[in-house]
């Protein structure tokens, strides 16, 4: 595996790959890699013949009264993982690499930025964008690969790749999880023993909201109002928000018919969890 840390070299590889022929895989990560990562990296190496995995912990992102700062960082396991896997090289670049002093240019897709963890995270998403943008555009692959556990952020993903008519496809693969039904995520590792049993509430409320939308409920108001209750019998979580919504515009469900995003999201001590499904 070849580490690459400035952007100049990392697209010239890529370039001269492609040159000869070769398809090109990407995964953007922000390190902490677990079994969703994997997935992703495992389908890359199915589906392309080089494999770029990036590990940026992106700033951008995050307000002043987020955790960048205490953001799971495990550089020396990551390192280990993507060598078992074989992947062809890892993208490491500084905060100074991937801006510069004096950057002013962001990326914005609107609309969908504005829903769901856009209401509580308002700049959170012009940070997600700009660095994949930037990301697409020093690795310059063939498929991106996200996964669904970023519900919002796959979509708005796809979306800036439309609108900017960039040269390459976005795949995005089902949320891993673990034995209860959690899902995989970096900030897990956060949680204390009984903030990790708190967390399994998000998977009991999306089966519950299956099991209720397959035996009929059509009223989404009725439907949050029963997943509210039951979240909030778990005393360690604080609800952000509980949403159903179209799974294209993210606009709230008016009516339950077709396929209908059920969206959660919410702390659990310092932790933010966020988890859905998409039913029908």
């Amino acid at each position: 595996m070849r580490e690459i840390k400035k952007a100049k070299e990392m697209f010239l590889w890529s370039q001269r790959h492609k040159n000869h022929g070769k398809t090109v895989g990407f995964v953007p990560t922000m390190g902490a890699l677990h079994e969703g990562h994997l997935s992703l990296i495992s389908e890359a190496k199915i589906k392309c013949d080089m494999v770029v995995v990036s590990i940026f912990v992106n700033p951008t992102q995050f307000s002043p009264a987020e955790d960048y700062n205490n953001y799971p960082r495990n550089y020396k396991n990551d390192k280990n993982t993507l060598k078992k896997m074989e992947v062809d090289v890892l993208f490491m670049p500084e905060v100074p690499e991937m801006y510069p002093p004096g950057t002013k240019t962001f990326v914005e897709v609107e609309g969908l930025s504005k829903r769901l963890c856009g209401i509580s995270r308002p700049t959170h998403f012009r940070g997600v964008a700009t660095v994949v943008a930037k990301l697409f555009d020093i690795v310059a692959p063939d498929i991106a690969f996200f996964g669904e556990k970023d519900y919002q952020q796959q979509l708005i993903i796809k979306q800036m790749v439309r609108d900017l008519n960039l040269p390459l496809e976005v795949v995005s693969l089902p949320t891993i999880r673990e034995f209860d039904g959690v899902a995989k995520s970096s900030r897990n590792i956060n949680l204390n023993e009984r903030e990790r049993k708190a967390a399994g509430v998000l998977f009991k409320a999306l089966k519950m909201a299956k099991e209720e939308i397959e035996k009929g409920e059509k009223d989404p108001k009725r439907l949050i109002m029963r997943l509210r209750s039951l979240i909030a019998g778990e005393p360690l979580f604080r609800i952000d928000y509980v949403v159903l919504a179209d799974p294209e515009t993210l606009e709230d469900a008016k009516h339950i018919s077709g396929k209908v995003l059920i969206a959660l999201a919410g702390y659990v001590g310092k932790t933010r969890l966020i988890d859905n499904m998409v039913v029908g």
